[in-house]
């Protein structure tokens, strides 16, 4: 096999294959085997149908395509590697000759990875975040902590307000019709959530148990169900219950149930100011590398090709599904209550898809103008945090991530953010 690389405009170039002839004919007897099991011809059984007889009955062009099925993917993947290119995308393929006893001769338009021409990425200047405790964020921290234990507790009189879980039907129409999927009855929901159409949980704000209220609101331009999206609706509403949160009271009896590791109130906040310097420090140092990465991207030459950034956005779509699905909630629900569709989402992620995207390319291009490598020593070292992290064995992950390439990239990644850090402009 050979291969010839010509770059064009932009991050597309053309890549000719040829493959020679004997492997073309290799092929389409692997393509008639496979065929002819398959082929019945009066006189023979299947399988048994004579070469010759097969090609003049069917022409030997029958088997191009399973041939070519053969030899095009390794073929391709032989001639990227020749080549030295990255591409970023499924080209697409021309077949410019394809005979028996010939050479295969084929095209393919690659879109490649860009090329990056960094600008300053060292001397740079991030600001640095204040990692002081207050008492007032250890008292915020057992707020929080004390209003996630509390319980729901049924109110017998007085009205909605922010924050309750309300029981509720609800009939929608638009004019004078109802709509599909605008009635409900016992539908729990919590006011302040946002997960209902926007104005329709503040206006329930006030109702009482029993009352009985035309809600007015406006679907968003962008909704999921066209014959929706943009329209004035009106919601009868009427409220079957109101549970409000009774939030306990802090003392040293609960504070055992809370967390085993303390006794006491004290040894509560003591903890948790400790755990809050923690996780302002891990903040600031994350903030930091953000801000520093965020001026060396900025910084850099990139023409970012839009497959990157499609695939980029795939996957963060993929990442937020998996997301929803441990929350309990799948894609179709999702729309639903929020009145997005899968375009809108993906307009949404774009901007930030190209961001990863040209982050990434960056990076990588420093990793490479600074010569980083990464040793065994430190994939053992980052396999062992991992091992610690999740509780899992670290031949089990290594058995789970199979190549450990990714891994290695991803460490020359982090390496390369270490450069930025360690070379920054200090205040």
């Amino acid at each position: 096999m050979s291969q010839k690389w010509e770059k064009q405009e932009g991050n597309e170039g053309i890549l000719t294959v040829t493959v020679p002839a004997k492997e073309v004919d290799g092929a389409l007897n692997e393509a008639f085997t496979k065929v002819s099991k398959e082929v019945s011809i009066p006189g023979f059984r299947k399988g048994k149908v004579p070469r010759q007889m097969f090609e003049k009955r069917f022409g030997v062009e029958s088997l191009y395509q399973d041939a070519l099925d053969i030899l095009l993917p390794k073929a391709y993947t032989e001639a990227v590697t020749e080549a030295d290119i990255n591409p970023v995308d499924q080209p697409e393929v021309d077949i410019e000759q394809m005979e028996k006893g010939k050479d295969l001769i084929f095209t393919a338009k690659v879109i490649v990875e860009p090329e990056v021409k960094l600008g300053e990425y060292k001397g740079l200047e991030a600001e640095e975040l204040d990692t002081e405790v207050t008492e007032e964020d250890v008292q915020k921290e057992i707020d929080s902590l004390l209003e996630s234990h509390a319980d729901m507790v049924v109110k017998e009189e007085g009205s909605v307000e922010e924050g309750d879980l309300v029981n509720l039907d609800f009939d929608g129409y638009l004019g004078d019709e109802q709509f599909e999927g605008g009635q409900a009855e016992g539908y729990e929901l919590e006011i302040g959530s946002g997960n209902f159409i926007p104005g329709f949980e503040e206006q329930v704000v006030g109702m009482n148990i029993e009352e009985e209220k035309d809600i007015k609101v406006t679907f968003p331009e962008e909704y999921h169900a066209e014959e929706l999206a943009g329209k004035e609706a009106t919601f009868k509403v009427k409220i079957n219950s109101i549970k409000s949160k009774e939030v306990p009271e802090l003392d040293d009896d609960l504070v055992k149930e809370l967390d085993q590791d303390v006794e006491s109130v004290d040894a509560l906040k003591e903890k948790l100011e400790k755990d809050l310097k923690e996780s302002k420090e891990n903040e600031a140092d994350t903030t930091m590398k953000e801000q520093l990465i965020e001026q060396a991207s900025d910084n850099a030459e990139i023409d970012v090709p839009d497959a990157m950034i499609k695939t980029e956005t795939d996957r963060m779509l993929q990442e937020f599904e998996q997301r929803l699905s441990q929350q309990g909630i799948n894609m179709e629900m999702y729309q639903q209550l929020s009145g997005q569709d899968e375009n809108a989402l993906r307009d949404q992620m774009k901007d930030d898809a190209a961001k990863r995207v040209r982050t990434n390319l960056v990076l990588k291009q420093i990793a490479i103008d600074e010569n980083i490598e990464v040793a065994d020593e430190d994939v053992d070292k980052e396999l062992e945090k991992m091992s610690g992290q999740f509780g899992i064995g670290v031949e089990d992950i290594k058995s789970t991530l199979g190549d450990l390439s990714m891994l290695q990239e991803d460490l020359k990644v982090q390496k390369a953010i270490d450069v930025l850090v360690d070379n920054r402009k200090q205040k």
